[in-house]
C-alpha cells in the first residue's frame, strides 16, 4: 500500500520503477529552489491530470483536471505560497498546463502544507519523467505508463517513504 523511494527506484508492493529525483539528491530540504527531494513520509492530497491526454484512468484519490489558468505558487512572498492558484497571478508561480507531458499526471505530496512554511520548498510531485530520467527541481519522476500502474494500487492511505 505503501510507495517508497531509494536510489532511483520507486517500489508499492513488489512492483518497482525506475524513477529521477531532485538534481541534488534526497537530503533534508532546506529551502526553496534547491533542487533538493526532501526525505520523509509524506501523504498524496490529489491527483492532477490532463484529461485531453489521459483518458479513462480511476483513481481512489481525488482527480482534479488540469485546466490552462492552472498554477502552482513558489513565491515565498505570497500568502498562496505552496497552494494552487489560478493565472495569471501576481506572485511566481508555476504553470501545471504544459506544452511537455511531465504534468499530464501529478500526484501531489503533502510536503511543508501543514502548516505551510516559507521558502521550506513548495510544489514536491510525482510526475512524469522527462527523456532519459533527466533529474528534476526536487519532485519523483516516473514514466506515464508506471504511473498508470501505481495510480491502480493507491488510495487515500498511502504514504510516500522519501529515503
Amino acid at each position: 500500500m505503501h510507495i517508497y523511494i531509494k536510489n532511483n527506484k520507486l517500489s508499492i508492493y513488489d512492483y518497482k520503477v525506475k524513477c529521477a529525483v531532485g538534481k541534488r539528491g534526497i537530503k533534508i530540504k532546506k529551502k526553496e529552489g534547491d533542487l533538493i527531494t526532501p526525505k520523509g513520509t509524506f501523504r498524496i492530497k490529489n491527483v492532477f491530470y490532463r484529461k485531453d491526454r489521459v483518458f479513462n484512468f480511476k483513481s481512489k484519490i481525488k482527480k482534479i483536471s488540469i485546466e490552462k489558468n492552472m498554477g502552482w505558487c513558489d513565491d515565498p512572498k505570497s500568502k498562496k505560497y505552496n497552494m494552487l492558484v489560478k493565472l495569471p497571478f501576481n506572485y511566481r508561480a508555476e504553470k501545471l498546463y504544459k506544452s511537455n507531458n511531465t504534468y499530464d499526471i501529478v500526484l501531489v505530496l503533502n510536503y511543508n502544507m501543514n502548516p505551510i512554511r516559507k521558502n521550506k520548498g513548495s510544489a514536491i510531485f510525482i510526475h512524469i519523467a522527462r527523456r532519459n530520467y533527466k533529474a528534476t527541481a526536487g519532485c519523483i519522476a516516473i514514466q506515464k505508463k508506471d504511473m498508470k500502474k501505481v495510480i491502480k494500487k493507491i488510495d487515500k492511505k498511502t504514504l510516500v517513504q522519501i529515503n
